[in-house]
């Protein structure tokens, strides 16, 4: 351990139903033209009520983008070409991860203002320091960090809940494994002041979800904006985000993934995880294997509950890996790089054991039935 100088730059956010009131108290000062980028569906469900506040400030739209197909850094430099680009003092980005990455990407390291407009409540990226890099065909680069997030995101949970469930679906899965892989991979270490920080905002990141998680995607289902939606909203879009703001300041996965994740990467190779299922929810599935593996039971059968209550996978079966496929990839797990950092040596012992337990309990489950 040693003294450091080190910069940490936090989200600022507005959350609910009338926020885009702000648009002008936070976004004036930065200027007037606004140019706003955003994906197709996401233009369309926010970008007229993004006019209407707009319309009662000093700033002016210059210009609507569609940001692309997907975050490349090919994409990133198609849009600073553009004139509108150039032209304008701030960006508005409109959308879900790939979007917001993509905007975050091109103006944070231009370093022109940026502000985000999440339409769906499935990640992190409206507030976090990094954005999720593609190649071309579409498979995954790499992290690109930043020194800080977007200036402001305004998150509005009344477009965000009419926007489809399957999004804080897989969102919910994605965030309580945040609490499990940070507080499994730093245990019995001596953390940084910041590392410390992110594992312990990260219990925020399960403990509302198991509390609102399924009353919260029964009234996403419906395209209700209710409390239990705006708890479970703010757990996967900022609390997760600060946690991963201070468990990657050092720019590593060490902290920021786990088991869960090497159990998704390990079965991409399969077309059919990213044809038909969310990242999310197989994460979700991840972690009970995780806690098993653990031995953490009673954390175990908490997301056990949670997983049955709101849908999200329990079984292979659910997300379409066969047992040949699963006997391939805990060959893979072990050598993947988000249990490099692990408290023990992840094992294909270890994970045989694990999947025994985790069919023993479905079973337990039908036989009840």
């Amino acid at each position: 351990m040693k003294l450091e100088n080190y910069e940490v730059h936090l989200p600022n956010y507005s959350i609910g139903s009338k926020i885009y009131d702000k648009i002008g108290p936070v976004c004036e000062s930065y200027g007037k033209k606004v140019l706003v980028i955003g994906g197709e569906k996401a233009l369309a469900a926010a970008y007229d009520k993004i006019c209407r506040y707009v319309e009662q400030t000093n700033l002016t739209i210059i210009g609507k983008v569609l940001y692309g197909q997907n975050c490349t850094y090919e994409t990133v430099e198609k849009l600073r070409r553009m004139p509108l680009y150039q032209e304008a003092d701030m960006v508005f980005g409109v959308g879900g991860g790939k979007a917001l990455d993509t905007v975050k990407c091109l103006c944070i390291s231009d370093d022109k203002p940026v502000f985000a407009f999440p339409t769906i409540a499935s990640n992190c990226s409206a507030c976090t320091s990094v954005s999720i890099m593609y190649n071309e065909d579409g498979s995954f680069l790499k992290p690109h960090f930043f020194v800080r997030p977007v200036m402001h995101s305004f998150i509005d949970t009344e477009i965000i809940a009419k926007a489809p469930s399957q999004y804080m679906w897989a969102g919910i899965g994605d965030t309580y494994a945040k609490y499990y892989e940070a507080t499994i991979s730093s245990r019995g270490e001596r953390l940084e002041h910041f590392t410390a920080l992110g594992a312990a905002v990260s219990v925020m990141c399960r403990d509302p979800l198991l509390e609102f998680g399924p009353k919260a995607y029964e009234d996403h289902k419906k395209g209700l904006c209710t409390y239990d939606v705006e708890q479970v909203v703010l757990a996967i879009v900022v609390t997760t985000g600060l946690a991963s703001i201070f468990l990657t300041k050092d720019f590593t996965p060490d902290y920021n993934s786990g088991l869960a994740h090497a159990i998704f990467y390990s079965m991409t190779s399969y077309p059919v995880i990213e044809e038909r299922h969310l990242h999310g929810e197989v994460v979700a599935f991840g972690v009970l294997l995780t806690l098993l593996a653990d031995q953490q039971y009673e954390e175990f059968e908490k997301v056990y509950q949670l997983n049955k209550a709101v849908g999200l996978p329990v079984s292979l079966e659910e997300i379409e890996i066969t047992q040949e496929q699963w006997e391939e990839c805990m060959d893979r797990i072990p050598d993947m790089s988000d249990v490099a950092h692990y408290p023990y040596k992840i094992t294909r012992n270890m994970l045989e054991e694990a999947m025994s337990r985790l069919k023993e309990r479905v079973k337990k489950d039908h036989e009840e039935e």
